[in-house]
């Protein structure tokens, strides 16, 4: 690895998403605001908030959806993504991700009756399946930054 890039790894509870010791910058987004980590950036933690991850590794840029989780940028420009759930925005399966979307605003519907079903954690699946949706659609069909 050069004074010219970053070491990256994207991680969630169950995989390994990403990682390469070539990326150029990789953008995010953060509970304070969408940022970019360049090479030689200072040190920093932050927490991740629902949104799309912009890797730039060879002139080519990757993107990838995420859910909350917390970024730290450690010393010698290394960089570690530990989310809740990330996935490649090329492998999303948008029908699939719709039809959660679909199922998790029904849920939502019908809980002003119910009182056993949390609120928050139903909100919070709608708002991952929409950024499934938004990220997968917008990569899959030649979308650029």
């Amino acid at each position: 690895m050069s004074e010219k890039t970053l070491e990256l790894k994207i991680l969630t509870p169950d995989a390994l998403i990403y990682e390469s010791g070539e990326v150029s910058s990789v953008t995010l987004p953060t509970e304070s605001g969408e940022i970019t980590v360049l090479p030689l950036h200072i040190p920093l933690i932050s927490r991740l908030k629902t949104g799309q991850i912009k890797v730039v590794k060879g002139g080519e840029t990757l993107a990838l959806a995420v859910s909350s989780g917390v970024l730290e940028v450690q010393k010698g420009s290394k960089v570690i993504i530990l989310a809740e759930r990330s996935e490649m925005a090329h492998l999303i399966d948008i029908d699939r991700a719709e039809e959660a979307y679909r199922r998790a605003k029904e849920i939502k519907e019908r809980i002003k009756d119910d009182e056993d079903i949390d609120d928050a954690k139903v909100s919070a699946a709608i708002e991952k399946e929409l950024n499934r949706i938004r990220v997968g659609t917008k990569w899959q069909k030649g979308g650029r930054v």
